[in-house]
């Protein structure tokens, strides 16, 4: 018997890449979808996307650098469905670059993104999975988060490594029915790629990313993680391309 009846699933960084793919691969199973990312256009049209195929979506304006809106993408969530189940803190930003460059503009924007993004959606989400005595946290990571990228990737890993150590944390303090679990991506297709504004550095990921494998691989990890018994935490999982040696 799996866990995935009925449930109410929030999703940032809906609007294209990992977080689409995800949106439109639970869309088939029986949950209530929120579609969350600045992009308001981009989720509206994959809201209608969805319902046109049977699904059930709504689409929620939010950037996950600013807590005020993470929280109103939570609350809107509650007003239309009552509840939040799963919580998929998706939302990512990638710049590559050597340190000695210091784009710190960019380093900020990775941070904010990166791991302020992924604590504004666990303070406004834990409250609603405390009331209801049950709740998922899926952080996606990175396989930076495991191995630093470097030379070039060193903030982005830092960031990522962070949302291990934070995953983890909140799997111990979470308590014994709220479930966290990570999951670090290798290269798959998403416009994550295109963040990096240092020239030789997208040449290396434009060769990189050619052996990247489609965002529906990561969809169909997440459809695992949250439809265990709710007695079952998976709590990592690494999804590369098979031929990726990073």
């Amino acid at each position: 018997m799996n866990n995935s009846a009925n449930k109410v699933v929030v999703i940032t960084g809906a609007s294209s890449g990992i977080g689409e793919a995800i949106a439109l691969h639970l869309a088939d199973k029986p949950f209530s979808l929120v579609l969350v990312a600045r992009r308001l256009e981009k989720i509206n049209a994959l809201v209608d996307r969805i319902i046109q195929q049977g699904g059930q979506a709504i689409a929620v304006k939010a950037d996950v650098t600013r807590q005020e809106e993470v929280q109103r993408a939570i609350d809107a969530a509650v007003a239309a469905y009552q509840r939040v189940d799963v919580l998929i803190n998706n939302a990512g930003f990638m710049a590559i670059a050597p340190l000695s460059e210091l784009k710190t503009d960019e380093w900020d924007k990775m941070i904010d993104t990166n791991l302020k993004g992924v604590l504004y959606g666990i303070a406004a989400a834990f409250p609603v999975f405390q009331r209801q005595g049950r709740g998922h946290f899926i952080n996606v990571a990175s396989v930076a988060g495991i191995k630093v990228l470097a030379p070039g990737g060193v903030v982005y890993s830092a960031t990522k490594f962070a949302v291990r150590a934070l995953s983890e944390g909140l799997r111990q303090e979470a308590g014994k029915t709220i479930r966290t679990t990570l999951i670090s991506p290798g290269a798959v297709e998403s416009e994550l790629q295109f963040g990096s504004s240092d020239a030789p550095s997208k040449q290396f990921l434009h060769e990189f990313y050619k052996q990247a494998i489609p965002a529906d691989a990561i969809a169909r990890a997440v459809l695992f993680a949250i439809e265990q018994p709710g007695d079952v935490d998976i709590n990592e999982i690494v999804v590369r391309p098979t031929q990726e040696e990073f």
